[in-house]
C-alpha cells in the first residue's frame, strides 16, 4: 500500500443515496456520468439493499465506480425492518453516521486517492455535518421535482401551512395549484407526520452545503428553477436515465444495473416484439405503491376492455387482489408479469402510452423516451407531477378519482382513449417528442445539464490537492 504522501491525487467522490431503489438510481447515473468524466466514485448501499438487490452491470459502465457496503442499523430488513419508519430514520441516523464515518476513513487510507466530496441524498441532512467532520465537500442531492422541492421549501420556511387549507395555492415560479396538486403530505400531514418531517429537514442546513444538485433539467421547469436559483444556489443535472437513451456518452450505459426485483426482461420484450408499433398500453406503479383490492379490479377490468392490447407489471405481493381468472381471460391481449426492464419498455416500438402513477423517476424516463402518461397518482409528489404531465407540460391526462377515492375503469378507458386516438392523442404525442428531444439536449455535450455537470467536475478536480 502506499505512504498517503504517496497517493495520486485524483478527485474521488463517495455517494450516498437514501437506502431505496427509487433513490439510488439516479443518484447512481448521476455517478456513472461523473465517471465518464474522469472522477473516481464510491457508491454507499446499505447490507440489506446490497443482499436483496440484484447488480447487472456492462464492464464498460462501471470504470472507475465501486461499491461499499455499510450498516443503516437495519441490516435484516431494511425500512421495513423496525415496527414504524420513525425507528428505523432514528438506526439509520445513528448507525448510519457511524458506519459512513468508518467507511470514509477506510476509503482514505486504501492510497489510490482521496475523498474530495460527499455527495448524499437530501433527505439525509445530517450526512453534510459528517462530510465537513471530514474536512469534505458537501453536495446535497435532490431526487423529486424542483417544483415540489419549491413547496417543501415554503412549507419549511412557514410561508405555506401545512395542512394547506386554502383552495388554491400560488406560489413564486409555479402555476395555481388546487389542493389535489399539491404532494399528499402538505395536505394531509396527520397520516404521515414522520414522512412530512424527512422532507422538510431538506431544507435544514441547505446554507452549509457546497453544492444543490437536482434531477431535472432547466427547460423542463425554467419558471422555478429561475425563481429558486434565486433563492438558493442549485445545479440541475437531470434528468438521470442511463445513457443510451439520451446522448450515449456514457459507454454501456444501457440500464441502472441496480433492481430488487427478478427480472422478466426477455419475456417482455419478445411478447412486445410481436405487436404492432403503437399498439400496447404500459401499466406499472412503481416498486413501492400499494393498490386497494377495488382499485386493482377497477384497472384490471378497464384494460380488459379497451381493446388494446396492454402490458401491466404487477408485483409478487400484489397478485392475489386481481380479480379470479384474469390472466387467463386476457391471454389473447395482455401480459401481467411481476417485473419489467422498464426503460427497454418505454423505449419499444410497440408501446403508445403509460398508464403510472407518476413517481419521479417514471415520469423522467417516459418525458427523456417520448411517451405520453396516463396519471394516476397516488401519493406523496405523484399528485404535483400528475399535474405538470398533465396542464403544464401536456404529455398526458390525469384520470379523475370518484368520491371514495377509487379511479373507475370509465375514467381509466376514457383517459386511455384520449392519449392513444384522435386530436389530442396527436398533440400529446408531439408534445412527448419535444420534451425527449430537450431531455437529450440537456445532457449532450455542451447541454444545460451538462456544463452543470462540468462546472462540479471541474471545481473538485481543481481543489484535488488542497486536502492532503
Amino acid at each position: 500500500m502506499e505512504k498517503k504522501s504517496e497517493r495520486k491525487w485524483i478527485a474521488h467522490v463517495l455517494v450516498l443515496p437514501f437506502p431505496v431503489q427509487g433513490h439510488i438510481n439516479p443518484m447512481l447515473q448521476f455517478s456513472k456520468r461523473l465517471v465518464s468524466k474522469g472522477l473516481k466514485v464510491t457508491i454507499a448501499i446499505s447490507h440489506f439493499i446490497t443482499k436483496t438487490s440484484q447488480f447487472d452491470f456492462e464492464d464498460d459502465s462501471l470504470g472507475s465506480l465501486t461499491f461499499e457496503s455499510f450498516s443503516d442499523g437495519c441490516d435484516q430488513g431494511g425500512i421495513y425492518e423496525p415496527e414504524s419508519f420513525k425507528i428505523y430514520l432514528e438506526r439509520f441516523e445513528t448507525i448510519g453516521s457511524r458506519s459512513i464515518a468508518k467507511l470514509i476513513e477506510k476509503l482514505d487510507k486504501l492510497g489510490d486517492s482521496v475523498i474530495k466530496c460527499l455527495v448524499y441524498d437530501s433527505v439525509i441532512p445530517w450526512a453534510l455535518d459528517l462530510a465537513k467532520g471530514h474536512d469534505l465537500k458537501g453536495a446535497s442531492f435532490f431526487t423529486q421535482s424542483c417544483a415540489v422541492d419549491v413547496i417543501y421549501y415554503n412549507v419549511h420556511r412557514g410561508l405555506l401551512s401545512a395542512p394547506v387549507k386554502e383552495s388554491t395555492v400560488s406560489l413564486p415560479g409555479l402555476p395555481l395549484l388546487e389542493l389535489q396538486d399539491l404532494p399528499s403530505y402538505v395536505c394531509d400531514w396527520v397520516s404521515d407526520p414522520v414522512s412530512l418531517d424527512l422532507v422538510l429537514s431538506q431544507f435544514s442546513n441547505i446554507e452549509n452545503a457546497d453544492w444543490l444538485l437536482f434531477n431535472t433539467f432547466h427547460k423542463l421547469e425554467s419558471e422555478v428553477v429561475k425563481w429558486v436559483a434565486e433563492v438558493i444556489r442549485i445545479k440541475t443535472i437531470g434528468p438521470t436515465v442511463p445513457s443510451a437513451y439520451l446522448d450515449n456518452r456514457v459507454a454501456g450505459d444501457k440500464n441502472y444495473g441496480l433492481n430488487l426485483f427478478k427480472s422478466t426482461g426477455d419475456t417482455c420484450i419478445n411478447w412486445l416484439n410481436t405487436k404492432d408499433t403503437g399498439s400496447v398500453i404500459y401499466v406499472s406503479f412503481g416498486s413501492v405503491v400499494i393498490l386497494e383490492e377495488n382499485q386493482m379490479k377497477e384497472i384490471a377490468l378497464a384494460l380488459k376492455t379497451t381493446g388494446h392490447y396492454f402490458l401491466w407489471v404487477v408485483r409478487e405481493k400484489e397478485e392475489r387482489k386481481l380479480p379470479t381468472h384474469f390472466k387467463d381471460e386476457i391471454s389473447d391481449k395482455g401480459l401481467v408479469v411481476t417485473w419489467c426492464p422498464q426503460l427497454e419498455v418505454l423505449a419499444h416500438r410497440a408501446i403508445r402510452c403509460f398508464v403510472s402513477h407518476c413517481g419521479w423517476n417514471s415520469t423522467l424516463e417516459a418525458l427523456s423516451l417520448g411517451v405520453p402518461i396516463v396519471g394516476l397518482p397516488r401519493n406523496s409528489d405523484q399528485t404535483t407531477n400528475a399535474k405538470f404531465i398533465e396542464s403544464i407540460w401536456d404529455v398526458g391526462v390525469r384520470a379523475k378519482k370518484d368520491e371514495k377515492g377509487v379511479v373507475r375503469r370509465d375514467e381509466i378507458e376514457k383517459c386511455v382513449r384520449e392519449v392513444m386516438v384522435g386530436e389530442r392523442a396527436a398533440k400529446v404525442k408531439g408534445n412527448a417528442r419535444k420534451w425527449r428531444d430537450l431531455a437529450k439536449e440537456a445532457v449532450d455535450e455542451g447541454g444545460s445539464s451538462d456544463r452543470n455537470i462540468d462546472e462540479f467536475v471541474a471545481t473538485l478536480v481543481g481543489n484535488s490537492c488542497n486536502r492532503s
